[in-house]
């Protein structure tokens, strides 16, 4: 089989995904300024992580004083599928990519550069990864900065209203599948309405942020994998292409 190992072609399927992760990651810069942080803690947060929806759950667990317990098993629940999106992404890489090598790559495995990745045939040398790598890195990066400096220097109702940004696009990736997939709607309408009883329900309203978080995200996840298990897609082996190093 045929190895994509072209740092310059991994630069060229990695800019989209950079020019995605900007506004995004600008909008969180300007939440967590909002949250109280400085803007170096933003900062490092998108430089250390590179997860959208655990940065969004940290911040407030952060804000709010949680326990380190309590940040960390919330960072385990969101960010589990990274794992098995690792695990799959390992069985594409050339054999000649050495342990190091696959650290680092696991380290910049996001959703977006998971799918980019994968949908090439044939198997995927270290270049290429650092190349698909690189630019949602610097993207995701320099957006936060810049959002956290803007938090800091706007009127605060823009502030605001940008900061409002970051939840639209978790709205944007859920409504799409939920209007395809019953089990998905009902599933997200389940974790709403626990959410709610959470803030609502006098007795539940003393449990930290982060294990609500938690609670939610786990019980409705594992009520519909009981539920509505996804059948396993019979897909066919991928063709294998040209060298592009």
């Amino acid at each position: 089989m045929y190895t994509i190992n072209s740092f310059k072609k991994g630069l060229k399927d990695g800019l989209p995904i950079c020019i995605g992760y900007f506004p995004v990651s600008f909008a969180f810069g300007i939440f967590a300024v909002e949250n109280g942080l400085t803007i170096l803690q933003a900062f490092l947060i998108s430089v250390t992580n590179l997860t959208s929806a655990g940065q969004l759950a940290a911040v407030p667990i952060i804000a709010g004083g949680g326990t380190l317990i309590e940040l960390a098993v919330s960072q385990l629940v969101i960010n589990s599928r990274y794992s098995l999106m690792s695990v799959s992404l390992g069985q594409k890489l050339s054999s000649k990519v050495k342990l190091f090598e696959r650290m680092a790559i696991a380290f910049g495995n996001t959703d977006e550069i998971f799918a980019v990745s994968v949908s090439n045939n044939g198997e995927l040398g270290s270049k290429y990864m650092y190349g698909v790598i690189a630019l949602p890195v610097l993207g995701w990066t320099s957006g936060t900065l810049l959002g956290a400096i803007a938090g800091n220097v706007l009127p605060p109702i823009i502030s605001a209203a940008l900061g409002v940004a970051i939840y639209g696009m978790f709205i944007a990736i859920v409504v799409p599948v939920a209007k395809k997939e019953k089990a998905t709607a009902l599933c997200v309408l389940l974790s709403i309405a626990l959410s709610c009883a959470f803030k609502y329900v006098p007795f539940l309203q003393n449990v930290p942020s982060g294990f609500v978080v938690i609670i939610c995200a786990v019980a409705s996840s594992v009520i519909f994998a009981i539920l509505a298990p996804v059948k396993a897609d019979d897909s066919t082996p991928d063709k294998e292409v040209e060298n592009n190093g």
